[in-house]
């Protein structure tokens, strides 16, 4: 085999190993929670990996929360944290989650929609998906109008509502690819 093979051949094999850790790490990403050990929002183990906090600023970035360019979920919390370059928190907002959590670690945004309808029957815009629990998409979005006065309990949604405001600096923010880390 000629030097150019050898290293056409290296190439190839380095590139086929590359993609399948990545799909490893895709596949590990998307484990059933009864299969991969994934934590339910009133589990004391989920409870028990609850980030540390600033007692004399909650809205202060939680410890441990990652490093780099990210958004951080907290679920006990209802809480969002648009972090930018520097580990400098951009902007952070109270938010309120639908009846299907993600489960904690890390994300990322998978797509984005303008304006849909919700699964609650909410017009909604600016969402921004980043994972799928059981068949429902979980994501950040705005009502538009106002907000229902009862939403039904039976309908399971993974819509994370925030304002108006707040939806239209995450959706400049949050482009598909971008981090979300999901905490307690």
């Amino acid at each position: 085999m000629s030097t150019g093979s050898a290293g056409f051949v290296a190439g190839l094999t380095a590139a086929a190993l590359a993609t399948v850790g990545v799909l490893a790490y895709q596949a590990s990403a998307s484990v059933p929670g009864s299969l991969g050990g994934g934590h339910e929002r009133n589990s004391p183990a989920a409870a028990a990996s609850k980030m540390p906090r600033d007692k004399s600023n909650p809205a202060a970035l939680p410890a441990g929360s990652g490093t780099g360019r990210r958004v951080v979920y907290s679920l006990d919390d209802d809480r969002v944290w648009l972090v930018g370059a520097g580990n400098k928190v951009r902007r952070t907002f109270r938010v309120v989650p639908g009846s299907v959590d993600p489960r904690t670690g890390v994300h990322r945004v998978t797509s984005r929609s303008g304006a849909v309808t919700g699964t609650d029957g909410t017009p909604i815009e600016h969402v921004v998906r980043f994972t799928s629990r059981d068949g429902v998409h979980i994501g950040f979005s705005a009502a538009v109008g106002p907000p229902k006065e009862q939403v039904d309990p039976k309908v399971r949604t993974g819509g994370i509502r925030e304002s108006r405001a707040d939806g239209y600096v995450m959706w400049k923010f949050a482009l598909v690819g971008e981090q979300v880390v999901v905490i307690r």
